[in-house]
């Protein structure tokens, strides 16, 4: 299918870095948490009809809204995302020795509880896969800021990329508007950053992107350990 002639230039890029990807890194996979950006890239790698996987992270604790969407990529672009589970034992034991929501009480809890429900089934997500996309942008945060379109991920030994890391959020949208790519509602209801439901809020005017997302600590604390500090490209 592909973009139309008139296509502006930063979806003319994307294309090409997904076909440089597709080419030079099989097997690769897109890593989605079905956000805005991650619906952009479904929608590019099904345009260009990519040999590139997808996969998504079903924690136990996602938003309805955000797991419906899995169906609308399958009936929408006939890809069929990989779901991936946390060990339920291990969700399980956690939950007896610290009660379901112990992460609103202690930061270490909710890292823990990140690492049992995302972490660890990134690990196997990722096995035997030369390269992973992801959805990521430099204005996420201040943390992201210096985001590189392309790194080297030394912790699950593979190259990572950000086709979007130079997006803005209008961009985003415009992209999705133009195309009619389905996205999740909750969008709709405030939010910008959508995780897990009891660790998600919608923002208000003035506040940052991700100010919704664990929203009890302290802003230098907002990731989950999906995104380690990687090497820059060509640094190993």
């Amino acid at each position: 299918m592909g973009y139309p002639a008139e296509a502006p230039t930063k979806e003319a890029e994307l294309a090409r870095q997904l076909w440089s990807i597709a080419r030079d890194f099989a097997p690769a996979v897109l890593a989605s948490s079905l956000s805005a950006e991650d619906m952009v890239l479904t929608d590019a790698i099904a345009r260009e009809g990519l040999p590139i996987g997808m996969f998504v992270l079903d924690t136990g604790r996602l938003h309805g809204d955000t797991l419906a969407l899995v169906e609308r990529i399958r009936t929408r672009y006939g890809l069929d995302p990989e779901v991936f589970h946390p060990d339920p034992v291990a969700v399980v034991h956690y939950v007896r020795e610290n009660g379901r929501d112990a992460f609103y009480r202690d930061a270490e809890l909710r890292q823990r509880c990140c690492e049992i429900r995302k972490v660890k089934p990134l690990r196997r997500a990722l096995a035997e896969r030369r390269a992973w996309i992801t959805g990521l942008r430099r204005e996420h945060s201040a943390a992201r800021s210096g985001l590189p379109a392309r790194e080297h991920d030394h912790v699950h030994g593979l190259e990572k990329f950000n086709p979007l890391a130079s997006w803005s959020e209008d961009e985003v949208w415009s992209y999705l508007r133009r195309f009619e790519v389905p996205y999740n509602p909750l969008y709709d209801q405030g939010y910008r950053s959508i995780g897990c439901a009891p660790c998600t809020r919608p923002v208000v005017a003035g506040e940052d992107v991700r100010a919704g997302r664990w929203w009890w600590e302290a802003a230098s604390k907002k990731e989950c350990g999906l995104h380690v500090a990687a090497e820059p490209a060509g640094a190993r």
